[in-house]
């Protein structure tokens, strides 16, 4: 009988902003000879199209005070308590030799089971701030591993600052060589994070379209915008003749980024990590609503390196956008400088890191509390 492979079960929710460094630890560990399961919602489904073919997904019952009208925020506490239930059946089946949890509301059912059946357990926080589930597990966790730094914890938790994980295809690109601005074909990336991409779309395109013309022949732009406002966004980009391609979602970001002069984005963790990583010049705007203000301190380890312009949220304008763009276009060795302090604060190995906690985890097991 062949051995018994160990079992890491992955419980995220359903923004880019969990489910990338879930796909970067589950990468890893399938090489390391684990199985892998994801538990996630029908929302965090959809951002599966990168995970390995060989990750189990498993869609659970959860629900959210957030969204919904009275009726259904009353049947919260009933959709949560079933899919604990579902999942704690699950796990007895088909024990885990580590549970761990990456934030979100769909992350909840594997934790509660994990923690009920006192299973070796823990959390990954991507901001310097803790998210709402992971601030409530954080104390029935065995370790709180962090990927910005320093994150606030409640009072007597521990975190192991790891960083955070990005996937395969962002590591291969790591210090991928950076061609300066110039005249010649040249390229801007534009991403906006899985909510409020909204005010990129209204202020980015006619900052560009607002460039000199010497600048603006060169220019190609990658811009993802929602849904609702892709069609407007590439309307305008053609209007104003700038060679642009507008996606709700691009699955090649990795090689987008590693062509481009600039990146224009949002602060969420895991496009700080990629661009970091990856080491490109980028103009950060922090969505003015996240928890804790925690994009603000996502991006301040690029911006203290020289490596980013951060431009608040009240303070974003066409001309604010168009001045930013400028300034790295028009200094090329300032933007060789700017992608070379990216690369200095990138945490490239946080996956294995966090792999290696993992597999700690699974070594001390029935030893509940910390590891250290």
């Amino acid at each position: 009988m062949s051995e018994r492979k160990p079992l890491l079960v992955m419980a995220a929710g359903g923004t880019g902003g969990h489910m990338f460094p879930a796909q970067a630890l589950a990468e890893l560990m399938l090489r390391r000879g684990w199985r892998v399961k994801l538990s996630t919602d029908a929302r965090g489904a959809r951002y599966t199209g990168g995970f390995p073919h060989s990750v189990e997904i498993e869609e659970v019952a959860s629900a959210t005070f957030a969204r919904g009208g009275p009726l259904a925020k009353l049947l919260v506490p009933f959709r949560i308590a079933g899919g604990v239930i579902s999942m704690a059946l699950r796990m007895r089946k088909d024990k885990p030799d580590v549970v761990i949890g990456f934030g979100g509301y769909p992350s909840i059912p594997a934790l509660s089971a994990a923690t009920l059946l006192r299973l070796p357990r823990m959390i990954h926080e991507q901001n310097g701030v803790l998210g709402r589930v992971n601030k409530i597990f954080s104390t029935r966790v065995n370790l709180v591993a962090c990927g910005t730094w320093p994150t606030d914890l409640p009072e007597g938790v521990e975190g192991r600052h790891v960083g955070n994980p990005v996937r395969m295809a962002v590591k291969e690109r790591m210090g991928a060589g950076y061609i300066a601005p110039g005249l010649y074909p040249m390229s801007i990336l534009v991403i906006g994070g899985s909510q409020g991409a909204r005010i990129l779309s209204d202020v980015v395109p006619p900052a560009i379209a607002s460039l000199p013309m010497e600048a603006l022949k060169w220019l190609r732009v990658s811009h993802q915008a929602r849904d609702e406002d892709g069609k407007r966004v590439a309307q305008f980009y053609s209007e104003n003749a700038i060679d642009a391609d507008v996606q709700p979602f691009f699955n090649d970001i990795p090689t987008r980024m590693s062509e481009a002069q600039i990146v224009i984005s949002r602060s969420g963790a895991s496009s700080v990590a990629d661009i970091s990583v990856i080491g490109r010049p980028s103009i950060l705007i922090p969505y003015k609503h996240a928890t804790g203000d925690h994009q603000t301190v996502n991006a301040q380890a690029l911006t203290e390196a020289g490596a980013a312009i951060r431009i608040p949220e009240s303070k974003l304008t066409v001309e604010a956008m168009s001045d930013a763009i400028l300034s790295i276009l028009d200094s090329p060795k300032g933007a060789e400088q700017m992608a070379r302090a990216a690369v200095s604060v990138s945490k490239p190995d946080a996956a294995e890191e966090l792999a290696h906690i993992v597999e700690q985890l699974a070594e001390g097991a029935g030893n509940e509390g910390s590891i250290h």
